[in-house]
Formats: structure tokens, sequence, C-alpha cells
């Protein structure tokens, strides 16, 4: 029986790491880390990598006749039992060195740059809008991708096409735009609003461009309840936004100005973070989370 070990890891980030499988394939395998603010947590979430998985695993296959993507598998023998569950078997591609993020509520660091400049990315954008506030249509709003430890800066369409040529950018922009109103339409049928997202995307040998990473994930999302949405205030969210908020909370003691790491999560919030995860898995796939495979000795 093949073991993780088996396979060299190639490359690690805050939260999966990569591994060889062969000249074609690779494993990508998601852990119960979770990284807020730029720091990777010494407390991990339970069951989180396999939430992250169902859930690319489920948007993949919906988005299938959108975009391809480099899924291959999610049960096959070569990916090992200890890892079932949280583990794809997935295309090698030549990913691209930008993360494309759609925007179609405003908030996080899309909302700070709109109040300092009244646009984001070099999109201009009406005034008055407030935290939270659905944008007049969904907008490309590019990131460069940051080593660990380092944040991601967000660029303009120009920096983009400048990087890798008007046509791939404008071929991404147009793929991303597309992609994510394909899925907040899916998420609002099920009573969730899919407020931003980010996508990867790589090249196969063939140079067609495929979807690859993770994808509509409680990690690089923000699912809010439609129930209850109110433009001006912080919504309450599916994501790890609830980790955020503890520990920019005098709860938590920490300063995150300081040079500190954050301090290790309490058990509440642990479990109500687990919670959120499944309950974001459960309510945008309509499939019970307790169906999806478990690891295997």
């Amino acid at each position: 029986m093949v073991a993780l070990a088996d396979y060299p890891q190639i490359a690690a980030g805050k939260v999966r790491q990569l591994h060889a499988v062969d000249d074609e394939h690779l494993l990508l395998v998601a852990s119960d880390r979770i990284s807020a603010y730029d720091h990777v947590l010494d407390t991990p979430i339970p069951d989180k990598g396999r939430v992250l998985t169902a859930m690319s695993v489920f948007w993949f296959e919906l988005l299938a006749d959108a975009v391809p993507n480099h899924l291959v598998a999610a049960d096959d023998p070569r990916i090992p039992g200890e890892v079932r569950g949280r583990a794809l078997l997935v295309r090698r591609l030549e990913m691209l060195p930008v993360e494309c993020v759609a925007r179609g509520y405003l908030t996080g660091s899309g909302l700070a740059d709109y109040q300092r400049t009244g646009a984001v990315c070099g999109v201009r954008l009406p005034a008055g809008l407030v935290e939270a506030s659905q944008l007049p249509e969904p907008i490309f709003t590019p990131a460069t991708k940051a080593a660990i430890g380092d944040h991601d800066e967000n660029v303009s369409f120009e920096a983009v096409a400048a990087q890798l040529g008007p046509d791939r950018a404008e071929q991404l922009r147009d793929v991303t735009l597309e992609v994510y109103r394909r899925a907040a339409e899916h998420a609002r049928s099920r009573g969730v609003i899919l407020a931003d997202t980010k996508f990867e995307f790589g090249l196969a040998a063939d140079g067609e461009l495929v979807l690859g990473d993770e994808v509509l994930t409680p990690d690089s999302s923000r699912y809010w309840p439609a129930d209850g949405y109110q433009p001006g205030r912080v919504q309450p969210s599916f994501d790890k936004q609830f980790v955020r908020n503890w520990l920019t909370s005098p709860a938590s003691g920490w300063d995150r100005a300081s040079d500190t790491p954050p301090p290790p999560l309490p058990d509440d919030v642990v479990a109500a973070t687990r919670d959120r995860y499944i309950e974001a898995y459960e309510r945008i796939t309509g499939r019970s989370f307790a169906d999806w495979p478990s690891p295997t000795a």
C-alpha cells in the first residue's frame, strides 16, 4: 500500500503541501492548519482539511463545463490511505503568478482600498459604498502571490497585463468573473452569499488555461448567510473570519501590530470554527459531511 512518505514533497504552503506522484501528477494535501493575518496558527481546526477537499471536489465537478480544472481523482489507489479525504490527485500545471480575485461585495482589503482611493485595484466604484455593500457588478481585483509570512498585494489589471500579456490578462479576468458569477448564483440558491473569492490558474502542456489549487472553499472565499444580510456592518460568516474576529478582540490579548505570534485558540473558538466550515459545506453542496471519505490505516 502506498504511503505519503513514498511521494517527495515539492512545495508547502500555509495550509497545503504538494507531493510528486509521477511526471504528470501531483498529490495536493490539505491540512487542518488555519492561517490568519499572515500567521499560521498553532491550533488546528479538526476536519478542516477534509472540508476544504470535499468542497473543492464539489465545485470542480459543478463548474467543469465552465473551465477545465486539474482534478484527476479524490478516491484513487495512488492516494495514500493516511490522507484519504483530504488529498486530491491532480494534473501538473505551470501555475501563473497571480491570485485571481473576484469581488461581488465590498469588504476586507477591497473596502480599505476603496476608502482610501475610491477604487479597488484601479477599478473605480460609486461613492457612498459601505462595509458589505453589493457592487453594481462583480469586479476582477488581482493580487500578487506572497510567500509564507508575507501578505498578498492587490495590483491593477494593467500590472497583470504587463506581466503576462494583455491577452492572457483578459482571459484570466473573463474566466474569473464567469466562474464567480456561476458559483455565486448556485450559493445564493442555497441561502448563501459568495461575497468574494480567489482562484489560481495554471497552464497545461498544450497551453490550455486550467483552474488549479483549491476552489471556492471557506479558506479562499467569504461566505455569508443570505438571511439577515445587511450592508453597513460586518456580516456573520461561514469562513475563518470568525477566527480573525476573535484574534482582534480583547479576549485574545493579542496585538496584531506587534511582532508576537497569535495565541492558541480556545476550545470554544475551535469548535465553532469547525462547525462553520462543515455548515458551509453542507448548505452549499446539499451533501452530508459524514458521508465524505475518512482516512484509512
